[in-house]
C-alpha cells in the first residue's frame, strides 16, 4: 500500500526510549521483522521491538565502541564498526547471546560506511584509509578492494567515501567529492565504474558526500552534502532537484531515507524538525516538530528520519 500526503502529515511520536543520553550514531530496521537496532556513543548496541515498543537486548562494545550497525539477513545478527581506538576491524555479532561470529580485518582508519546487500551475504565497507572493501559474511577474507586517487577522472575514492547498495544487490554507488558519484557492478568492479554521475552544484566543492542512498524501487539516487539533499535519476544520473532542508551552507551533514514505496523522502534537521518531501515533485509535504520537548540535534539524524520511515512502513 502506498503512503499518502495525509498519512505523512499525521506522523507523530509513538514512544520515547530513554536508555541513554549519548548520541545515537546509527539505526537500522530489519527488512522482514519489526526489529530495530541502534549503535550509540555510549558503546552500546540496542535491539528494539517496534511492534511491542520494548527494548529487548543491550550489548556493549566498551573497548572498541560501536558505529554503523546494521542487520544481516538474520534478525539476531548484526555487523558493526569501531568508533574508537586503532583497531578498525568489523565485527559480526550474534546479538541475543552476545557472541562474535567473525572479525573482518583490513581497514586502517575509521570506517565511514557499512551496508549489507539485501540479496546475498555480500556487504561493503568504506573508510578514511581511502579504500572500499567488499566482504562475504561466510569468510573473513576480503573479497574485493577499491583504492587509489580520487576525483572526477580517477578510479579511486575520496578520503572519506560513502557508499550504498541497491535493492537488488546488483549495483553499489560510491560518493566522492566535487559532486562525483560512481556506480559499480560488484561482480566486475575491477573494470572500474560502469557509470559516473555528476551533481553540477557540487562540482567545485571539496566536501565529500555524507551519504548516498538508492530508493527502494531503484529509480532514484539521493546524495547528501552538508545540508543539501540532491535527488538524481537512478538509471542515467541527471540531477532532478535539490531539497531545501533549512540547513545553512557549511552546516552539519544530514541523513535521510526514502519511504518503502519510494514516494517520499524524509530527513531530520538541527532545527528540531523532521521534513518530508514528495520525490516526484520535490515539494515539501510535511514538517513535524518533536512534541516531547527533545531537540533532534541531540541524536543522530538517521534516528529522526527513521521514525518517520517506520511510520510509512505501517501504512
Amino acid at each position: 500500500m502506498q503512503a499518502t500526503d495525509e498519512a505523512v502529515r499525521s506522523f507523530g511520536i509513538g514512544r520515547v526510549f530513554k536508555e541513554t543520553h549519548e548520541r545515537i550514531n546509527a539505526i537500522d530496521f530489519h527488512r522482514r521483522t519489526d526489529l530495530l537496532v541502534t549503535s550509540g556513543d555510549d558503546d552500546a548496541i540496542r535491539l528494539y521491538n517496534m511492534h511491542s515498543g520494548v527494548m529487548e537486548k543491550t550489548s556493549y562494545s566498551r573497548k572498541y565502541g560501536a558505529a554503523h550497525v546494521c542487520f544481516t539477513h538474520h534478525e539476531a545478527a548484526v555487523i558493526y564498526a569501531s568508533s574508537k581506538g586503532t583497531d578498525h576491524s568489523l565485527r559480526y555479532l550474534a546479538i541475543h547471546d552476545n557472541r562474535y561470529l567473525r572479525y573482518f580485518q583490513g581497514h586502517t582508519a575509521r570506517v565511514t560506511t557499512l551496508c549489507m546487500s539485501p540479496r546475498s551475504d555480500m556487504f561493503i565497507s568504506a573508510a578514511q584509509d581511502n579504500t572500499l572493501r567488499l566482504w562475504d559474511l561466510r569468510t573473513t577474507v576480503c573479497q574485493g578492494l577499491l583504492t587509489g586517487v580520487d576525483g572526477p577522472g580517477g578510479q579511486g575514492l575520496a578520503t572519506q567515501p560513502c557508499a550504498a547498495i541497491d535493492a537488488q544487490g546488483q549495483v553499489f554507488a560510491v560518493g566522492l567529492h566535487s559532486g562525483v558519484i560512481k556506480l559499480y557492478d560488484p561482480k566486475n568492479y575491477t573494470s572500474g565504474p560502469f557509470h559516473t554521475f555528476m551533481v553540477p552544484a557540487e562540482a567545485n566543492n571539496p566536501t565529500p558526500f555524507g551519504m548516498v542512498r538508492f530508493s527502494p524501487d531503484q529509480t532514484m539516487l539521493a546524495a547528501v552534502v552538508e545540508g543539501r539533499i540532491h535527488v538524481l535519476d537512478g538509471f542515467h544520473g541527471p540531477h532532478l532537484f535539490t531539497l531545501d532542508t533549512g540547513v545553512p551552507p557549511g552546516g552539519t551533514a544530514l541523513e535521510m531515507c526514502f519511504s518503502p514505496d519510494s514516494q517520499y523522502l524524509l530527513s531530520g534537521c538541527e532545527d528540531c524538525l523532521i521534513r518530508a518531501w514528495r520525490v516526484k515533485t520535490g515539494g515539501r509535504t510535511a514538517t513535524s516538530r518533536d512534541e516531547c520537548g527533545y531537540c533532534y540535534s541531540d541524536v543522530d539524524p538517521a534516528e529522526r528520519a527513521a521514525w518517520g520511515n517506520q511510520a510509512c512502513a505501517r501504512i
